[in-house]
């Protein structure tokens, strides 16, 4: 198996540190708002990682967090907490709005059929681990104070500038002094944040004798730390965590215990909508739920997604997720065939999908191999379904005795001639959901949608 590891700038060829269980970390929501469907498109590519480690016979280990406090509305350290804006515009406590969004989450999560990580935690749970960590960072010599927080030194860290390739001296250069005259460097950042005299902030602990909340890269370092140890395996997230966030989680990590954070990380990229980046400024944002308006289920749109890569630029387009719906339906219509004129094949069309996905999870590959091979049985099917968790076999179940009576009535009526009779079952059928195609081995029966 062989996949691209962001950290050392090529493909490579998968060693777990253990033969027992692959340890996964993967960055999750920040739960302020309902998520969008490009949003999904990560934690899509996530679960055909998963999908693919346990084809291979691995066993896997996965904690996703849900970031509920810290998040402020840059990736930096300015602006308000996530949260607290959601609150605040939805006149709900905090703790509702991160209730509410995770649940939300949740359900979208689990229409996607998306394998659910072994655990799942909050940022919150885990403020006595995130104050641990500052006080081993402070301990070794890694941070500083200002008015406003405990800083790390991305100076006392070395390889700070390696996993992105940052330029620190254009951004120090270009820092503007006004940011923060306290910071010492301009990728500082804060990992543990003071409320200002006056600052309503809901959320607040006490710590170094003063209120405050934990900077938002610490929560991942330190549930990594409590729930997987370092260093795991695989570490995944978006494109966008690169240059800061997966930066700062590795510099906190090697300053709490002097460990890399993670062997693999996995990065997928941007999906934009019409061309444009998904904003709100643009109006281009698409729930689940507003696919579901325009006739699609969440399935199509995971299709749609596995027919790209996760390193691949992507445009998402309504016309492209009718092709994806189709692509779908064509699929299960030839489940549908395989019920009534059941094939036997060697499987080795499954060893085929498992070497294109352990090329770089390439299912695009996979997905061309499925539409070039004539013949599928149901234990292969079973298989795809296995590796993409489309519910291809589940959303195509064989049709009811009483459909199947009727399409011998209707056979019966062909060969006598009673085109009327014929026609008229055959609008029955299609009002409940089923085409008839007549072939010379008999009539055949498949769904509309």
């Amino acid at each position: 198996m062989k996949l691209y590891n962001t950290a050392t700038k090529k493909l490579e060829t998968f060693k777990p540190i253990s033969n027992e269980v692959v340890k996964i970390y993967t960055c999750g929501p920040t739960v302020y708002s309902s998520p969008h469907i490009g949003n999904f498109a990560s934690y899509i590519y996530w679960d055909l990682l998963i999908r693919t480690l346990i084809a291979n016979g691995y066993k896997v280990n996965r904690v996703m967090n849900m970031t509920d406090v810290g998040h402020l509305t840059s990736d930096g350290d300015d602006g308000e907490d996530k949260l607290e804006k959601g609150a605040r515009k939805e006149n709900k406590t905090v703790w509702e709005v991160a209730d509410f969004y995770i649940n939300e989450f949740m359900d979208s999560f689990h229409a996607l059929n998306l394998l659910e990580p072994e655990k799942i935690c909050r940022a919150t749970d885990y403020v006595k681990e995130d104050m641990a960590a500052v006080d081993a960072m402070i301990k070794n010599g890694f941070t500083y104070e200002t008015a406003d927080g405990i800083y790390f030194d991305t100076a006392k860290f070395a390889d700070y500038a390696k996993f992105a390739n940052l330029d620190l001296e254009n951004l120090k250069a270009g820092a503007r002094v006004e940011f923060s005259n306290e910071k010492r460097n301009p990728s500082d950042f804060a990992v543990w944040k003071f409320i200002q005299p006056g600052e309503k902030h809901a959320m607040r602990w006490d710590y170094l004798g003063r209120p405050g909340y934990p900077g938002w890269h610490l929560e991942c370092s330190t549930i990594i730390n409590a729930e997987l140890g370092e260093p795991i395996d695989i570490h995944t997230g978006g494109i966008d965590h690169i240059p800061v966030h997966h930066t700062n989680e590795i510099a906190q990590t090697y300053a709490i215990s002097g460990k890399a954070l993670a062997n693999y990380w996995l990065h997928c990229n941007f999906i934009n909508i019409d061309g444009q980046r998904i904003a709100k400024s643009t109006g281009n944002i698409y729930t689940l739920a507003d696919l579901a308006e325009r006739g699609f289920s969440p399935l199509d749109y995971k299709l749609w997604v596995l027919q790209g890569h996760f390193q691949g630029d992507r445009n998402f387009t309504f016309e492209g997720l009718d092709a994806a719906k189709n692509r779908r339906l064509n699929w299960k219509n030839r489940i549908a065939m395989e019920l009534q004129h059941p094939q036997k094949t060697d499987g080795k069309i499954s060893e085929k999908l498992l070497e294109a996905l352990n090329n770089n999870l390439n299912s695009a590959e996979a997905f061309a191999i499925i539409d070039n091979t004539t013949e599928i049985s149901l234990d292969d099917w079973r298989n795809i379904d296995s590796l993409f968790g489309l519910k291809l076999i589940e959303e195509t179940p064989d049709i009811s005795d009483e459909y199947k009576a009727l399409i011998k009535d209707r056979e019966a009526a062909r060969a006598a001639k009673d085109w009327q009779k014929s026609d008229d079952i055959r609008h029955e059928l299609e009002l409940k959901g089923i085409t008839i195609k007549d072939t010379p081995d008999g009539s055949i029966w498949q769904y509309l949608k």
